[in-house]
């Protein structure tokens, strides 16, 4: 059995103003992990979240093992996704 994918508010109001050909970028990629996502993530040392790369944009996702669900958090370019989170 996948993971399934949950969507915080913040991030999908993140994703409406990309352009569009970004945004569906993410959106497959996170729909790619979904059979296999420990493959994909690494663990971000700033907390219990993992970090997925896709292109210059880094999603911060949080993993509930038992129920199978993939949480994004946070989605940022990289160049300053992980200052806000200080």
């Amino acid at each position: 059995m996948s993971h399934t994918v949950e969507w915080h508010p913040k991030t999908r109001k993140f994703l409406k103003k990309l352009p569009k050909e970004i945004a569906n970028r993410i959106i497959t990629k996170v729909n790619d992990v979904l059979k296999n996502p420990f493959r994909y993530l690494e663990h971000y040392e700033g907390g219990k979240l993992y970090k997925l790369r896709v292109g210059d944009y880094r999603l911060l996702i949080d993993v509930d093992k038992p129920n199978k669900i993939m949480k994004v958090q946070v989605i940022g370019h990289r160049k300053n996704i992980y200052e806000r989170l200080k």
